[in-house]
């Protein structure tokens, strides 16, 4: 039986959410609105896939594993179209970025084999234990002082990504035994991924003012990330680096970037395993909380009416 628990949690967003939601972290709030802009499609894309492996496997465990995880991946779209909706209601013009991404996503399935689908989830769904461990950890840099609305639903979705953790690669090996399938395709699978990201920073850059998301959303995900906050904490670089925004990662140690940044490299490996992978502590202090009937709609962060 799998483990996976499927949460209905009631969020709500309005046109009050503002684009920029993290005015502490102005480069993680876009971060997260990218988040937001990827994930309604791209699980759209894994309802569909996993829709058609179901129609070719019949292991009862394997069959279990995928109705819990498109039912969970369901639930997270559902949250995140009601984020992206409020902020396409005061900039209409980002509903031609969903537009966009869903074609993106379209012409994937279209052109490649559920083989190949189901290895783009495991790969990009591996990343996402050691990126969301650290969200988790550092969650007070991250989070605090940001509107909870999008703070609590984004933490939702972080802890959830860790609780499935498993499942697309059971999913992908189910279908493709082979440890290399993943990596053999790994290149245009972060190609595509890439590109996906680049055309919802870009829309947020050319549709949303500057005084509305702060920082540049293109540099928020080429620079401010991973290699780049390493970069900026060299000597030469800090004195130039004082007058602008704190980076997303500005509050965590370099060493855990550094560990992260080589989990991320050993999660798209032949024998990665993330069912032993290191997992935030707090993922569990939220699911307690989540069973005790907690308001998990404003969990973390600030009233609305608080920011600053």
């Amino acid at each position: 039986m799998t483990s996976v628990v499927i949460r209905t949690i009631p969020f709500s967003f309005d046109a009050s959410v503002p684009f920029q939601w993290q005015p502490k972290n102005p480069n993680f709030g876009v971060f997260c609105n990218s988040f937001t802009f990827f994930a309604v499609p791209f699980e759209r894309f894994i309802v569909a896939v996993v829709r058609e492996l179901r129609k070719v496997v019949d292991d009862p465990e394997v069959l279990a594993e995928a109705d819990a995880f498109v039912k969970q991946e369901a639930q997270h779209a559902s949250a995140h179209r009601k984020h992206m909706l409020a902020l396409i209601e005061q900039y209409p013009e980002l509903a031609g970025i969903d537009a966009d991404v869903s074609a993106m996503f379209e012409q994937l399935r279209r052109s490649e084999s559920l083989e190949y689908h189901l290895a783009y989830i495991a790969n990009i769904e591996a990343t996402f234990t050691p990126l969301m461990k650290v969200f988790l950890d550092h969650r007070d840099s991250l989070f605090d002082g940001g509107d909870r609305r999008v703070a609590s639903l984004m933490m939702w979705h972080f802890v959830e990504e860790i609780e499935h953790r498993s499942s697309a690669l059971m999913l992908s090996r189910a279908l493709t035994p082979s440890p290399w399938y993943r990596v053999k395709h790994l290149k245009p699978i972060f190609e595509h991924i890439n590109r996906v990201m680049m055309t919802i920073v870009r829309g947020f850059d050319e549709h949303v003012p500057l005084a509305d998301r702060w920082v540049s959303a293109h540099d928020a995900l080429t620079s401010g990330l991973f290699a780049g906050e390493l970069k900026r904490r060299l000597p030469f670089h800090r004195g130039h680096s004082t007058a602008m925004p704190p980076s997303v990662f500005h509050a965590v140690p370099a060493t855990t970037i550094m560990s992260m940044m080589w989990r991320l490299a050993l999660s798209q490996t032949p024998k990665h395993d993330p069912a032993v992978q290191p997992l935030p502590a707090w993922a569990d202090e939220w699911m307690s909380a989540y069973d005790r009937g907690a308001d998990m709609t404003a969990y973390f962060g600030t009233p609305p009416a608080n920011l600053a």
